[in-house]
Formats: C-alpha cells, sequence, structure tokens
C-alpha cells in the first residue's frame, strides 16, 4: 500500500518484517521489493534471490536484473534477462525483462543492440495495458537515441495510445518531438496542444500569462530504475 505514496516507510515496514520473519518467502519478496524501489540495489538483490531460492518462483527477474544495472554490471544484468526460466513466466514479466535487457545494451553503449532486443512480436498489439505502454515506449526510446525521429514519434504515439493508467510520459515525449508544448489534459476535450514556437514571451516586467484555470502538467513519476 506504502510502495507508490510514501517508498521509505513501505522500506522501513519491509525490513522490521524481515528482522522478524526473514525465513518467509513473502517477507524477503516485500523486503526486496520494498528496497529496490528506494535504490538498494545489493540489498534488493540479496532478498530477491532468497525468495527466489525460497519460493521456487521466477517472477523477480526483472527486478533482479535492473538492480545488476544500478549496480553497474550491465553484463551481469543481461545473463539474468537470458535466465532459460524466463521462457515460463507471463507476458508482462517477460516484456519488462526485455526492456531491462535494451537498458543495459544502451548502459554498455549499444542502442541497435538494444533496439534489437524489443523487436518482440508483442509489438503489433493494440490492448491498452500497462506493459503495452511500456513496451511501445521503450522502443520509441531508442529509436530516438538511434535518429529515427518518424518512427519515435509513431511508437510514443501508440504508447499514449494504450497509457490508460499512465505509466510514461509519452505524451511529453511526442509533443517534444511535433515541437509544440502540452499545456493541459481536459477531461472533456482530451489533450490540449499548443505550438512552442508560437507562444509570446511576455514584455520586461510583465507575468507570464498562465491561463486561467490551467496548470502545466507535472511530469509522471516513475521508479527508481525505470530507465527504459
Amino acid at each position: 500500500m506504502l510502495l507508490d505514496e510514501d517508498p521509505e516507510k513501505a522500506y522501513a515496514h519491509a525490513a522490521y518484517a524481515r528482522r522478524k520473519a526473514s525465513r518467509v518467502p513473502g517477507v524477503r519478496e516485500a523486503s526486496g521489493v520494498a528496497a529496490y524501489t528506494v535504490g538498494k540495489w545489493q540489498e534488493a538483490l540479496s532478498d530477491l534471490r532468497a525468495a527466489r531460492r525460497m519460493s521456487g518462483r521466477d517472477n523477480f527477474l526483472a527486478i533482479m536484473a535492473d538492480c545488476e544495472r544500478g549496480l553497474g554490471r550491465p553484463e551481469r544484468a543481461l545473463e539474468i534477462t537470458n535466465d532459460p526460466a524466463a521462457d515460463a513466466l507471463d507476458t508482462a514479466d517477460r516484456i519488462e525483462l526485455r526492456i531491462v535487457a535494451a537498458g543495459a545494451r544502451r548502459d554498455m553503449g549499444d542502442a541497435k543492440a538494444a533496439l534489437a532486443e524489443l523487436q518482440v512480436p508483442e509489438l503489433k498489439e493494440r490492448r491498452a495495458r500497462p506493459w503495452v505502454a511500456r513496451l511501445f515506449y521503450a522502443y520509441g526510446d531508442v529509436l530516438e537515441e538511434l535518429g529515427r525521429e518518424d518512427d519515435a514519434r509513431e511508437y510514443f504515439s501508440r504508447a499514449s495510445a494504450v497509457d490508460s493508467d499512465g505509466v510514461t510520459d509519452a505524451d511529453e515525449r511526442l509533443a517534444a518531438l511535433e515541437g509544440v508544448e502540452l499545456v493541459d489534459v481536459d477531461t472533456e476535450d482530451g489533450i490540449v496542444w499548443t505550438d512552442a514556437e508560437e507562444q509570446e514571451l511576455p514584455e520586461d516586467g510583465e507575468e507570464a500569462p498562465t491561463g486561467e484555470g490551467r496548470d502545466r502538467r507535472d511530469d509522471r513519476d516513475r521508479g527508481p530504475r525505470d530507465r527504459y
């Protein structure tokens, strides 16, 4: 319950539970996830390895691999993402592994290999699910790094279209590529855009117009290693 609202407090609760019941798989899993959320990579890795060993479950692989990235070990991250157990994971967990693998490739300076990690059949998916939005976003992000802006624009647009839960900032990235500024999201009219280059700057001494009833939208929060 606290992981999204107050990660530090969540970690404190998990650490207490770990001191009381370190041999319970669910406790080690919760402790590992909480440690990951606050950027304690080695601690998270240790707890999740223990949880995997005790429970026999493999759904922690993506977080474990991302912890290796956090520790500056992308090669080890790739070893985890290529674990044979990944074949039995559900689609969401398998896609998360591919996103982490792409991130590890980028850590190593190989954007082309990162793109290849993301070229999976699920790129044809059109249903609005969080993992679909993250996959499209990650693919667009690598395309932009490779200088393929038209293709990047297409995938950021796809991510925006299926991101019903707001797990990415695809709208903002798309706006930047289009040369416009995202001003607001209206519940009735949808996204409101303005041409960033045509906005008038205020005269000296004047305040910039805010637009009554409108506030600039803040960037969406991301997880600590959510680097696509």
